[in-house]
């Protein structure tokens, strides 16, 4: 007796889920040529999840170890570890804060500053390159549609932070 199987029914065009898909689908692969383009840059002695770091302070002059375990996803020992190896490369200042002396407060250099820089050109450069593909009415889209997905995603960390 031949068993039926169940064909999974793709979600209509243009609904949440079908944009949830896309979502899940593309971000990841985005992910991967940024992250590789950008470790060429850095070179091979730093990892994405310091570069991810060395990002996340560029943006939180001051954060402390635990705000950087939190954003890495990582114990406090393994972001601890981490920022040692970056310190130690020049890349991130480290001080205690004389406010409360049990705070670290972490910072870039000028040094870490400019390679996060670069790698980030150079991710700019190659993603350029590929969009060189679409039509100016294309990328006017895309450029909607991303700004649609930040604004979507910003309301919702915000709304994830609020109490």
């Amino acid at each position: 007796m031949a068993q039926k199987t169940k064909e999974k029914k793709e979600p209509p065009k243009g609904s949440r889920e079908a944009c949830a898909r896309q979502i899940l689908d593309v971000v990841p692969r985005a992910m991967r040529l940024l992250r590789r383009e950008m470790r060429k840059e850095a070179g091979q002695g730093l990892s994405v999840p310091q570069l991810r770091v060395l990002a996340f302070l560029s943006g939180s002059p001051g954060a402390s170890l635990s705000a950087v375990s939190d954003f890495a996803g990582v114990a406090d020992a393994t972001a601890s570890a981490m920022v040692d190896r970056l310190v130690r490369r020049e890349l991130v200042t480290r001080e205690t804060d004389p406010e409360e002396r049990r705070r670290v407060c972490l910072g870039l250099t000028a040094e870490g500053a400019a390679l996060l820089g670069r790698a980030r050109a150079r991710a700019r450069t190659r993603v350029a390159q590929n969009l060189a593909v679409l039509s100016g009415s294309e990328l006017a889209s895309l450029d909607d549609g991303l700004n649609l997905l930040r604004r979507v995603l910003e309301a919702a960390a915000e709304a994830q932070d609020r109490p």
